[in-house]
């Protein structure tokens, strides 16, 4: 009969403790560099995407009325000029972001 999981696991561990193996460093102990930003920003704006696609299509299939009704509610509510920039901006920049990093990827 093999072993199980956790006796593996106790194994490895006292195996690394006996040979005073390093531990791997803590994310904390890295230096921050422009790369690694870059690489944190595509995966929540790719994640930030998928949601906000899944969302909306789920939205426009359970909501009763169509998209204009909904745009005029909006409309009526009649916010101001920079919160309006504020949400199209919130908008518009994952979807840029995510695009040109992706290209920058590719070439």
């Amino acid at each position: 009969m093999g072993t199980t999981a956790k006796e593996e696991m106790t194994r490895f561990w006292e195996k690394n403790t006996k040979s005073n193996r390093p531990v791997s460093p803590h994310v904390t102990i890295y230096k921050w560099s422009l790369p690694m930003a870059m690489s944190i920003t595509h995966r929540g704006t790719g994640i930030a995407l998928s949601l906000g696609v899944s969302l909306f299509g789920l939205a426009a299939l359970l909501l009763p009325e169509q998209f204009p009704h909904y745009l005029a509610m909006v409309k009526s509510l009649s916010l101001g000029p920079a919160l309006i920039y504020s949400a199209k901006f919130a908008l518009a920049f994952p979807f840029s972001y995510h695009t040109w990093n992706g290209v920058r990827h590719l070439v």
